[in-house]
């Protein structure tokens, strides 16, 4: 079971929060402010933070802040009525790793708890071994026999998908909303571009292959 933290001082939009997690197969925790958050998370393992920005003695900069600190990895999710760009790039700053405004749209929520969870359960993974190469998240290296190949972000994160669900069909949106993320200015024909790159570097390793789904998107076939 997911263990996910509410931290907000509002009650109705913690409730209504908790509803529709608990609907969506999750466990909840809830708290009204940081303080009371560090000692649910002392206490229980938690795979998720929800939390507002303004809240008393201990604010949502401030808690992420503490978390990063800490080395407490787990994503972030900042729900708030700022939405000034000042606003999202200080909380990005912090450690967020996503960032909704008020009023909220709950399904969205869903949506980006998911995306955050399965991001996370990649990079936790660290490794994947496909025949002779290896992809290290860590250092977004893939390293075959011959060669160490250094990778940009994105390229990799692509590729480490893919590989991480072999067979399994990804849409284009759901590769750029996992990647790039939802807020992304970006435009699906980025994922073809990238596509296209990591062809024309891995094209030639047997181990996989990234095939083209027409009319939805990509799959990766492993061959051992």
């Amino acid at each position: 079971m997911v263990n996910i933290l509410i931290v907000d001082d509002n009650e109705s939009i913690r409730k209504l929060m908790q509803m529709y997690l608990l609907r969506d197969g999750y466990n909840v925790f809830a708290a009204t402010d940081g303080l009371e958050a560090l000692d649910v998370l002392d206490k229980e393992h938690i795979d998720l933070i929800i939390l507002d920005i303004m809240m008393p003695n201990m604010d949502g900069y401030s808690l992420t802040k503490e978390l990063r600190g800490l080395k407490f990895n787990l994503p972030i999710l900042m729900i708030t009525a700022k939405e000034t760009i000042q606003d999202k790039k200080k909380g990005f700053a912090v450690g967020t790793d996503d960032y909704m405004v008020k009023p909220i749209d709950f399904d969205e929520m869903l949506l980006r708890v998911s995306a955050l969870l399965r991001r996370a359960k990649i990079s936790n993974e660290h490794k994947i071994v496909v025949g002779d190469i290896t992809l290290d998240y860590e250092t977004l290296t893939v390293t075959t026999k011959s060669e160490a190949i250094l990778l940009p972000q994105k390229e990799f994160y692509l590729l480490f998908k893919l590989l991480n669900y072999p067979k399994r069909i990804f849409t284009r949106q759901e590769l750029m909303d996992e990647i790039w993320g939802f807020d992304s200015d970006t435009d699906e024909r980025t994922v073809d571009v990238h596509i296209k790159r990591l062809r024309e570097k891995f094209d030639k390793y047997k181990g996989f292959k990234i095939i083209t789904i027409r009319g939805l998107g990509y799959k990766v076939e492993k061959y051992q």
